[in-house]
């Protein structure tokens, strides 16, 4: 459609198109369900104990299910929003249902979220593996806010940061 424009940061240049930005909300609502079940598990499991072994470190739901999340944040990361399987969910049985987006938004941002996500939930599994109580229960906890802000309110937190970190990159030269 020529009258949709895309927002936040301008399309790569052989994707004019853009992303549904309901997609990525959506995306974040599920994974905000999932990590509050990480941190209610992670906050009456053993990881909060100290003195627990490697194994039941390893073992621990909570651990278990931020693995997986880590997963799904990584595929979300480097194969992209259009992708991920959350997306896939959106694009084929929500967004037929809906009509078509006010504007579109560049798949960069929301990718680099999904990075972000990435690495604090790896942050978390690396504090649960050395033994820190409650660095699993933390990092789950930063993650469900950041979740819960794009769910509920459309603000995305990774997104944010990747267009500071755009504006701080310097200008290049006119040709």
């Amino acid at each position: 459609m020529p009258s949709e424009r895309v927002a936040s940061a301008p399309a790569k240049r052989n994707d004019t198109r853009g992303i549904d930005p309901r997609g990525p909300r959506f995306g974040a609502a599920i994974t905000a369900v999932l990590l509050s079940v990480v941190l209610l598990l992670a906050l009456t499991g053993p990881s909060l104990l100290p003195g627990t072994t490697l194994a039941q470190r390893l073992a621990d739901p909570a651990f278990l299910l931020l693995a997986l999340l880590a997963t799904s944040f990584a595929w979300g990361a480097f194969a992209g929003v259009r992708r991920h399987p959350y997306g896939r969910l959106f694009q084929r049985w929500v967004r037929p249902l809906l009509s078509p987006p006010a504007e579109l938004e560049d798949e960069a941002p929301p990718t680099f979220a999904q990075l972000v996500g990435l690495l604090v939930s790896l942050a978390g599994l690396l504090l649960a593996v050395v033994g820190v109580p409650g660095g699993l229960a933390a990092a789950a906890a930063a993650a469900f806010v950041a979740a819960f802000l794009n769910a509920a309110f459309g603000y995305c937190l990774g997104c944010q940061l990747y267009l500071a970190l755009l504006r701080l990159r310097p200008a290049r030269p006119r040709v």
